[in-house]
């Protein structure tokens, strides 16, 4: 059981796309952050705009500037952008194209906080307590600090606070606080109480990292949550035939979200690592994706058929 850890493909493209989106090495060399025309491009994770890196937007960054800059009250092209990421891909985007992503499932390889599950096997623990219950914070965490308090939370200017990015966000700590201040000595001298909390605030969730599946993704994502309502309409989505599902579990065993794909395939809180997939001992477990590939190469296999029917009795 792989309790949740990347396959290596997964892996492969997680990092790809990582080094793909935080290319501009000029920016870690020298803390400045790229200013290009790319940046009016949003990527489908979180990664900080403000990344020295990073050559996109972050979407999520890039609503809340639009809501709390009291000239606008919504952004279509990026809530349609961030719509398109949820309509074709739904929560693949947090299992395969999430930076912040990729550094939660390697903290969670780290061989500490395990516990013994049977002679010679150990595993760490997937949720935190009240699981069932903490699932839902991360829905309120994009209604009142994606949404409600950069609309309404106002200054004599009319101008709001980007509230998750300046009070929560720990990849924008991570990927962007942390490299700027040690490659610009000015920022340094200016990092105050607030850089103080987002760091505490970072180092929780590292830490929760190493022993728990994933937290930030399950309980605090504002982003996993907008992409968790596409998941039952995406492109991609998991069906189970009902009639080779033996009900055995062990789809939920591997899963890192702890989800019980037998019931509830397209759940809001998957993130379509694929883990089930591989485990399911009859096959019962399919996505959308493998389904069409089967159907083309049925019509190809048809087509190729035909042509040979017509060479037979053209001969």
């Amino acid at each position: 059981m792989n309790n949740g850890h990347p396959g290596k493909l997964r892996l492969f493209i997680q990092a790809a796309f990582f080094a793909l989106t935080n290319s501009y090495i000029e920016g870690f060399a020298g803390g400045k952050i790229y200013k290009g025309p790319l940046k009016k491009l949003c990527v489908p994770g979180l990664n900080c705009y403000s990344c020295p890196g990073a050559r996109f937007s972050c979407p999520i960054g890039s609503l809340q500037a639009v809501l709390d800059s009291g000239q606008y009250r919504m952004s279509l092209y990026v809530l349609g952008m961030m719509s398109v990421f949820g309509i074709l891909l739904g929560r693949v985007v947090c299992g395969f194209l999430c930076p912040f992503g990729l550094v939660q499932d390697l903290l969670y390889r780290i061989p500490v906080f395990r516990k013994k599950q049977a002679p010679g096997k150990w595993a760490k623990r997937k949720n935190l307590l009240g699981h069932r219950l903490l699932l839902k914070l991360k829905y309120l965490v994009l209604l009142f600090f994606v949404i409600v308090l950069p609309m309404t939370v106002t200054s004599f200017a009319g101008m709001g606070d980007p509230w998750f990015c300046k009070y929560i966000c720990p990849s924008g700590t991570l990927a962007a606080g942390l490299p700027l201040l040690l490659t610009n000595e000015s920022l340094r001298g200016a990092a105050g109480i607030l850089f103080g909390w987002k760091a505490l605030v970072l180092f929780a969730i590292i830490l929760l990292s190493v022993a728990f599946y994933r937290p930030f993704c399950k309980y605090l994502c504002p982003l996993g949550a907008f992409y968790g309502f596409f998941n039952r309409a995406a492109f991609y989505r998991l069906e189970v035939n009902e009639e080779k599902c033996i009900r055995c579990g062990k789809c939920q065993a591997v899963c890192g979200m702890d989800i019980r794909t037998f019931e509830t395939p397209n759940s809001m809180e998957c993130i379509r690592c694929g883990a089930c997939l591989s485990a399911c001992p009859t096959d019962a477990i399919s996505s959308s994706l493998s389904e069409l590939m089967k159907g083309i190469g049925k019509k190809t296999a048809g087509g190729d058929t035909v042509c040979t029917k017509s060479s037979d009795l053209r001969s």
